[in-house]
């Protein structure tokens, strides 16, 4: 028959060397199909099959015999691959002679030797060895190697009981250094004891010499009787005499050897009982073994004895051994339920969890501890997650019983800076971020810059459940792979009975996953989102006392630790799905986080109004613009982590709402900037502080109207505000804008557009109050002036030059000129167009409003008109010069050319007495402003 599979090889032997009875694992492969399909194993020439414990296919176990050649190679038969070959060899040992009076620390079997007339081995009683010092004198061993006697002596032996037993070799191992005189005595010691062995056997043969007289007395007696008689009857006399006399005999041999008989049947009986008890002592003994081992946490040595009890003694029928081993099966029982116990036991390592469910496996506990252990480990990480709440609720209520509500707001206070500075330099200044870090901060201030309980609370509940949710996912695949159990486990099928039971378990398993990230995510959202919980979620989940919600700088800290716990449980390759609604966590968060930044930023630039110095510089500028853009700007750059999208996040504005919710809260910050622009600008006088106002060196101070340490008039915050209007117009929204855009904002165009607009309109407002405030005062004048000293124009004198009402006039918009100069350049045009404006319309309304103009009237008015409109001519617009015109064309036409002489030489005249006063509206290189 052709054999189906390849012949056995082996590769490998541990240990390769030894003595004989040693244990060795051989391994290799094709080393059979099952123990019937073993049907030889040598090792070194000795058939080792008896002993042999066939394991797998790639792996046996048996004990070494008492082979002949010292090096072999190990040759594995099955009857499916025929006789195999070997790649290893294994090197035997010889064993250690030891006597019956040298000293041990193990137990030596009694030795054996060959019986040549039985024909078989035959137990040798210790007190029938020789001794181990047969020269009766002291021995010194000498230094000789042992390989060089085996050299010297090839083929002998120093053993005096060995076949091959060599004196010499004898003599120079023990007694090398020993001198004649020693030696002479060593000979006269051994015929003594050759003598007593003589002397031995001879006093045996006198003691029995009596019986042997007595014997040969009666046989002499019986052949006398028959030679002289010669009868029958003397015959069946004797004969009958000689069975007496046997007869005789044979009792009294009885009587003489009954004690003697007994005692070597009761010595029979014991030497088999303990022949019994030695042979089978590991049975015996083994139920206060397990007990000790079990004491000493042996539990490898417990389940090896036990398996092989159970094979050997698993289905006996001897009563004896039946009791024993069912002690064995009450303590290993007794194991079962204790290793169930430290399995289940929690806190636990994983090392100490796959160690306890191997052990378990080995001894065939019922049940699954595997799932059993799994189940209770579930069990107990959501218990820590609820007890870690339950502790920081508590410690979160006494605190605030001691500390009021200082620690809640602490985080947020402003320490003394003009601009709420960047959460993220102020926690990186006042405390540590690392994970798993505790805050530390001055002895003096430390109550400010504690973080708290719902942000401490987070970090413990992540830093948990990521220090316990790996072994608890890493026992899983363990489960799954059977990597949890032994060889054993694989030989008896249990291995691929737990794979089976893991496929049939991974919806349940999956469930228990997805409830730790739900009360994980849960348990957050009660500390920092409890808006986002279900009604009856809150009192399991929730139960904070939320007096005032975090800060940004704290919610940022809080998702980059949620973060950090996501990337941790992603690193466990655990599916996404059930890592999803962490990812919804972070989003929710996130949102909240721009939401709550903003909302801040927004009570800080309302506070920036109580920051204004009113210190201009040379634009015209506060620090307001600048506050309020770096408030801007720093409350972005805060928000860049939570802005920044990781690996498995979504966009934070991918949602309409969020986007429009953003939206509107940017805008409102812009109005309420806008509305601290319009409030300082219109507060009554007694409410402004006195301030110092600088002013660029290079302008004049032309009427010393503003002067160090003078207070600042309506008027002067007016102009301040419409400068600070205009520079935000034109760089300050830009600039937030372009950083709301780089910041990924969406509805950038809108909250600009919708801010533009309003700063218009409040720029406007605060426009038309100055020139209500400048203008009106002028214009009011102009008719007044115009007819003081009862002035008509049908009856007037010849015109002698300009009246004093128009340069009055000219002097108001000077100083209104100079107000704006010394505050703004840039405002300049835009302001005085608006006057000049105003005070043509008026003088054009007067004009028109005369009934008829005598001829010098005529001339007069015509002078005072041009003369106006020639001083302000660099600020007119196309509305006032065509006030100008229609003023003109009121009055009638100069008719002669004397006329116009003297209206020329009146205006010269006017123009050389006010050419220091009118120096001011002089062409510059300050560009005309629109209206």
């Amino acid at each position: 028959m052709s054999r189906t599979r390849q012949p056995p090889l082996v590769t490998g032997i541990s240990p390769n060397e030894g003595i004989s009875w040693t244990k060795v694992t051989i391994r290799g492969e094709n080393l059979g199909t099952g123990p019937t399909d073993l049907i030889g194993l040598t090792i070194c020439g000795h058939n080792c099959l008896l002993t042999a414990e066939w394991m797998s296919a790639s792996k046996i176990v048996c004990r070494v015999g008492q082979a002949k050649n010292d090096k072999g190679d190990i040759i594995v038969t099955t009857k499916s691959g025929g006789k195999g070959t070997s790649t290893v060899s294994f090197k035997l040992l010889k064993p250690e002679k030891i006597g019956i009076l040298d000293q041990s620390a193990v137990w030596v079997d009694e030795m054996n030797y060959y019986d040549m007339r039985t024909d078989r081995n035959k137990g040798i009683p210790p007190l029938s060895l020789r001794p181990a010092n047969p020269l009766g004198i002291e021995i010194d061993k000498g230094r000789f190697p042992q390989k060089d006697l085996e050299a010297l002596f090839p083929g002998m032996s120093a053993d005096f009981t060995s076949e091959n037993f060599s004196a010499a070799w004898y003599l120079i191992e023990n007694h090398s250094t020993t001198s004649f005189d020693q030696l002479k005595t060593a000979v006269v010691n051994l015929k003594k004891q050759a003598n007593k062995k003589n002397e031995g056997s001879l006093a045996y043969v006198k003691g029995g010499l009596s019986t042997f007289f007595e014997a040969q007395d009666a046989l002499s007696a019986i052949h006398q009787k028959l030679e002289a008689d010669g009868t029958e009857k003397v015959e069946g006399s004797m004969t009958q005499k000689l069975e007496n006399v046997l007869n005789r005999a044979s009792n009294t041999a009885d009587t003489l050897f009954q004690e003697v008989l007994g005692r070597k049947d009761k010595a029979d009986s014991t030497r088999n009982a303990l022949n019994v008890l030695q042979r089978f002592k590991f049975l015996f003994n083994l139920p206060l073994n397990i007990e000790r081992n079990i004491q000493k946490g042996d539990y490898d040595v417990v389940i090896n004895d036990y398996e092989k009890a159970k094979s050997l003694f698993g289905k006996t029928e001897v009563q004896v051994f039946k009791k024993y081993y069912a002690e064995v099966e009450t303590g290993i029982q007794a194991l079962r339920e204790l290793l169930l116990d430290k399995l289940l036991e929690t806190p636990s390592t994983l090392h100490d969890q796959k160690r306890y469910i191997r052990y378990l496996s080995d001894l065939h506990a019922p049940g699954d501890p595997a799932w059993q252990c799994i189940g209770a480990q579930h069990q107990w990480i959501l218990q820590l997650m609820h007890n870690c709440k339950e502790s920081y609720v508590k410690e979160q209520k006494g605190k605030d019983i001691f500390f009021g509500n200082s620690l809640l707001h602490s985080p947020m206070l402003d320490l003394d800076s003009d601009v709420r500075p960047s959460p993220i330099g102020h926690l990186g200044q006042t405390a540590s971020l690392k994970r798993g870090s505790s805050f530390q901060a001055g002895r003096d201030d430390a109550w400010r810059y504690k973080a708290p309980q719902q942000v401490v609370f987070v970090e413990k509940l992540t830093k948990l459940v990521v220090s316990q949710l790996p072994n608890f996912w890493k026992l899983w695949i363990s489960y799954v792979n059977g990597s949890l159990f032994s060889e054993t486990a694989e030989k008896s099928g249990q291995m691929e009975r737990s794979r089976k039971n893991a496929r049939q378990r991974q919806n349940d398993f999956k469930k228990m996953i997805q409830e730790v990230m739900h009360s994980l995510v849960k348990l957050i959202r009660g500390a920092l989102l409890p808006f986002s919980l279900r009604e009856g979620e809150s009192r399991q989940y929730g139960g904070w006392e939320m007096k005032s919600e975090l800060s940004g700088q704290w919610l940022t800290h809080v998702i980059q630790t949620v973060r950090l716990s996501s990337e941790s449980l992603t690193a466990l390759e655990i599916p996404n799905d059930m890592l999803q609604i962490i990812q919804d966590l972070i989003l929710d968060l996130r949102v909240r986080c721009i939401i709550v930044t903003l909302q801040h930023t927004a009570e800080d630039i309302k506070r920036l109004a109580e920051k204004e110095d009113w210190v201009v510089d040379n634009e015209g500028l506060t620090s307001l613009p600048s506050q309020f853009e770096q408030c801007i700007i720093h409350s972005l750059q805060s928000l860049k982590t939570v802005l920044d999208c990781k690996p498995g996040e979504a966009s934070v504005f991918q949602h309409q709402k969020t986007q429009e919710d953003v939206c509107q809260l940017s805008i409102g910050i812009m109005q309420v900037f806008i509305d601290c622009l319009e409030q300082l600008s219109t507060k009554p006088d007694g409410d402004i502080d006195t301030a110092h106002l600088s002013v660029d060196v290079s302008s004049p101070d032309l009427f010393g109207s503003i002067h160090e340490e003078a207070s600042l008039s309506s008027e002067q915050r007016l102009l301040i505000a419409l400068s600070n209007c205009r520079y935000l117009e034109r760089h300050t929204f830009l600039n937030i804008a372009e950083h709301l855009e780089k910041h990924g904002f969406q509805g950038v165009e809108k909250i600009t557009q919708v801010s533009m607009e309003s700063l218009k309109e409040l720029d406007q407002r605060l426009f038309e109050m100055y020139i209500e405030f400048k203008a009106d005062p002028i214009v009011g004048s102009l008719e007044p002036g115009i007819y003081a000293g009862y002035f008509d124009w049908k009856d007037c004198l010849v015109p002698a030059g300009v009246r004093n009402y128009l340069k009055e006039a000219l002097v108001n918009i000077i100083a209104v000129h100079a107000e704006v100069f010394t505050i703004s350049k840039d405002l300049v045009p835009r302001v005085m167009s608006r006057v000049v404006e105003a005070v043509s319309e008026e003088l054009s309304r007067l004009m028109q409003c005369v009934s008829s103009f005598s001829k010098n009237g005529a001339l007069q008015a015509r002078l005072e008109i041009c003369a106006l409109r020639d001083t302000v001519a660099i600020y007119l617009t196309p509305e006032s010069n065509s006030s100008f015109k229609q003023a003109l064309e009121a009055l009638p036409q100069l008719s002669s050319g004397t006329d116009k002489k003297l209206l020329e030489e009146l205006l010269n005249k006017f123009k050389s007495s006010m050419h220091l006063q009118l120096t001011c509206f002089q062409a510059s290189s300050s560009t005309m402003m629109k209206t």
